[in-house]
């Protein structure tokens, strides 16, 4: 299960977003990690991979939303 592996990496690791691009890429990276993680959910119904998806969801809010406060459209 390297995207689970590659799921907790990413959750312990310590984001110092100090550039917009950085928010990107962070945003970006979790995205497609809740995505993989859904895939198999799919298959497995396991609900750890589902507390992952949770808890990835709420990085991804933060950076969002920290990524909204910065950039004007």
């Amino acid at each position: 299960m390297e995207v689970i592996d590659q799921a907790l990496e990413f959750e312990n690791r310590k984001l110092s977003l100090k550039s917009t691009n950085d928010r990107i890429l962070a945003s970006k990276e979790v995205k497609g990690l809740i995505l993989s993680l859904n895939e198999i959910y799919k298959v497995n119904n396991d609900q750890a991979i589902m507390d992952i998806m949770k808890r990835l969801t709420t990085i991804k809010r933060k950076v969002e939303s920290r990524l909204k406060t910065h950039v004007t459209i």
